[in-house]
């Protein structure tokens, strides 16, 4: 017998876990899981922010977007199917770590993706991670007879999948018929990894948990902030090595603290799990648009790495455009922010005149870089954020207090 208070999970019968289950959090292994992404994106940000600093961040764009959505969609797919069927036994455990394997094994292919668009070793750690999630989809069919056709139909649409990109990735290898190792037969596949959820819960949906999902999507935002706190902590070093302390430096490396800080404010003024309870039907359109938000963050601090340090030495790109690569990301995660909070929650806490305004003006304020300097426009475009947040805090109050005024019972005289 194991220890008091030891459990020893050996096998436990695979079956869809209740979406009203109290107290659901994050389990362990899934925030241990979570540790192999950030290698995975601490890598991916570092070559977007070697780009943008030689001037060439519009042609590593492209590749960015990419691997970063080999790494999203990795992790996306793990954290639904164990949001309805964590058994958290040995058998579940040991597929578990498969993945991890294939997320590191991703991870270490992203300089050749990057720098060279070989895509080798990234579609090696994909097919390691889709062995270990398919046999997890196989064994929920065997074992939970209600969702057998659901499960099975993303075993098989994921293995499509992942024929596809093997077919991809052997075809620009071969240069045989070229127009299929190009960016468009890309993008199909992509529209193929999008389809396969939405066809294989036709058959019947799966018991994610709502509460469970939300404090998931919370956690990889905070992965992505922390991220670029330490992107921003790379550019701190190469300045002060370079040139010392500065103005500019603590400027730029002060104001992108707080930027973060605003961004990860607004991120958090709603409380998603609440509102993806009463709206399901939702769930789509909400986890997708994520992918933008994560990867504007993880964009944002390549942009915030090399605005550190060209503040210590010169770098190729100019002052507009490492403005804008600040800039772009902010708008962006701002706009679409929004846009999946409406989604879900009750009543608007962002207001969208609000949030377009200042899109507006922050994607504006790079063109002042001549007279600004990148420190200006990086202490701008984080004033801007500021005053959203705070006007953002008391729209939140004045629907709090509305919603309490409804809900008071009413006193009626007799």
């Amino acid at each position: 017998m194991p220890p008091a208070g030891i459990t020893i999970r050996i096998r436990v019968r695979m079956s869809a876990r209740p979406i009203d289950e109290p107290h659901r959090v994050s389990s362990q292994l899934e925030l241990l899981f979570d540790l192999t992404f950030v290698v995975a994106v601490a890598a991916v940000t570092a070559e977007f922010a070697h780009s943008v600093a030689e001037g060439h961040g519009l042609a590593g764009l492209v590749p960015f977007l990419q691997v970063f959505f080999a790494i999203w969609w990795a992790w996306m797919n793990f954290t639904w199917f164990a949001s309805s069927y964590d058994t958290d036994d040995v058998l579940y455990r040991l597929l578990t770590l498969v993945q991890m394997a294939g997320v590191l094994t991703l991870a270490a292919g992203v300089p050749a993706a990057a720098t060279h668009s070989d895509f080798g070793i990234v579609a090696l750690g994909y097919v390691i991670m889709r062995i270990g999630l398919v046999a997890q989809w196989v064994r929920a069919g065997v074992e939970d007879p209600a969702r057998r056709r659901t499960a099975l139909r993303y075993a098989a649409g994921m293995t499509v999948a992942q024929l596809g990109w093997l077919l991809w990735l052997l075809v620009a290898e071969t240069g045989v018929l070229p127009s299929f190792s190009g960016l468009p037969f890309f993008v199909c596949l992509v529209v193929l990894e999008l389809a396969v959820p939405r066809w294989a819960e036709r058959a019947r949906a799966t018991a994610w948990h709502p509460h469970h999902i939300a404090e998931r999507y919370g956690l990889f935002t905070i992965i992505l902030l922390g991220e670029s706190v330490l992107a921003v902590s790379r550019g701190v070093a190469g300045a002060i090595e370079a040139d010392g302390v500065k103005g500019p430096l603590v400027a730029v490396a002060g104001c992108g603290l707080v930027l973060l800080f605003a961004l990860w404010w607004l991120y958090f003024l709603v409380e998603a799990g609440e509102g993806l309870s009463g709206r399901r039907d939702r769930s789509f359109l909400w986890g997708y648009g994520h992918y933008v938000i994560f990867a504007a963050l993880a964009a944002l601090g390549a942009g915030l790495e090399v605005a550190v340090e060209q503040s210590g030495h010169a770098v190729a790109a100019s002052p507009l455009a490492i403005g804008y690569a600040v800039a772009i990301p902010v708008g962006v995660y701002l706009a679409v922010l929004w846009a999946v909070h409406a989604l879900v929650a009750g009543a608007p806490v962002v207001r969208p005149a609000a949030a377009m305004g200042c899109v507006a003006l922050i994607w504006a304020l790079p063109l002042a870089a001549p007279w600004l300097g990148v420190a200006g426009v990086v202490t701008a475009i984080t004033a801007v954020c500021v005053v959203l947040v705070a006007v953002s805090i008391m729209t939140a109050a004045a629907v709090g207090r509305a919603v309490a005024r409804r809900q008071s019972p009413q006193v009626v005289e007799s």
